[in-house]
């Protein structure tokens, strides 16, 4: 691997990065009013009246009396220090909401982008090598019904099937006894065992939607001349599938990386709310909701990274599993 495209990648990075905090700041301060204008008409609703006294101190206490611009610069160069900014809905620091949740939001996104390749991949292929057959209707059907079924949705069906039949109840990552349980052996397995229901609702979508790419870049590489040529001189059909088309027909499933995983973070955030599972991107729901400025971006970054990195990990992936792709 070339260090100049690892070092010119970088720097790319860190320019999108730079252009997104902007571009984020700006649009969650579009919509009119702020933060302290709803907890106003809270405090109004509460008490009746309040005091504009307090309104500017309240005003001043959380750096909203500062042009936009000031605050944008106060936001970013304390971010370089590792002080992300000041909830103003959940009176904590930025940066122990994000990292409360980061972990969790993390391993469900990992483990759901895992079960997606490792469900769409096989069908894909299968799917492809015995076209028109009953199983390529079967799973033709069961993508379409996948593609179809919002996510949410089927997390209520899935809650009320497994809380009325099996007495489970599917809701959160944890059972009531291990919320506030330190960790321990017995709440892994809790965890295990609530795990698979959101992996399961969150990566269908994904998964229906990989199982049709897989199966149409494949039929097309079955039908080129180079793979009529490999058979006709006795060439073994598994050799020839998994050596030649399967390598070539994968790599727009690799390309998907970069924004299937911010997506499995951001695109399931309803589905998140409905089974209550404390990740990122029900968090940044919330935050744009009260228009709290720096917990809305600091998450909007978040997700920036995450196709970031997401983009560069299929780049090289793409550069090693196929050689025609060179670094460049």
């Amino acid at each position: 691997m070339q260090l100049s495209y690892l070092l010119r990648r970088l720097l790319y990075m860190v320019l999108v990065l730079f252009i997104m905090s902007i571009f984020s700041f700006i649009v969650i301060q579009l919509p009119p009013g702020d933060y302290l204008t709803t907890y106003i008409m809270t405090l109004q609703t509460q008490q009746g009246s309040v005091d504009t006294a307090q309104v500017e101190a309240l005003r001043k206490q959380y750096g909203l009396d500062l042009p936009m611009y000031q605050q944008y610069i106060y936001w970013i160069k304390n971010m370089f220090k590792g002080d992300f900014g000041w909830s103003f809905e959940w009176r904590q620091p930025v940066g122990k909401l994000i990292a409360d949740r980061l972990p969790m939001t993390v391993v469900i996104s990992i483990l759901t982008l895992l079960f997606t390749y490792a469900v769409a991949i096989p069908i894909g292929i299968y799917s492809a090598t015995h076209q028109y057959s009953f199983g390529d209707f079967f799973f033709t059907v069961i993508g379409f019904i996948g593609l179809a079924t919002p996510s949410f949705f089927l997390a209520l069906v899935l809650m009320y099937v497994f809380n009325r039949y099996l007495g489970f109840n599917v809701g959160g990552l944890f059972s009531a006894q291990y919320i506030d349980a330190p960790w321990s052996f017995a709440k892994f397995i809790d965890l295990l065992k609530h795990l698979p229901i959101p992996i399961f609702v969150i990566g269908l979508s994904g998964t229906a939607s990989i199982i049709r790419i897989m199966r149409g870049c494949l039929l097309d590489e079955l039908r080129q001349q180079y793979v009529i040529t490999a058979r006709a001189k006795g060439l073994e059909e598994k050799r020839l599938l998994y050596k030649y088309p399967v390598r070539i027909a994968i790599n727009p499933i690799i390309s998907t990386i970069g924004w299937v995983l911010p997506g499995i973070v951001s695109g399931a955030t309803i589905t998140a709310i409905v089974l209550d599972i404390p990740t990122v991107g029900n968090l940044l729901y919330t935050a744009l909701l009260s228009q709290d400025t720096y917990l809305a971006g600091s998450s909007i970054m978040i997700l920036t990274f995450l196709t970031i990195v997401g983009t560069f990990i299929s780049d090289l992936l793409l550069a090693w599993a196929d050689p025609r792709i060179r670094y460049t």
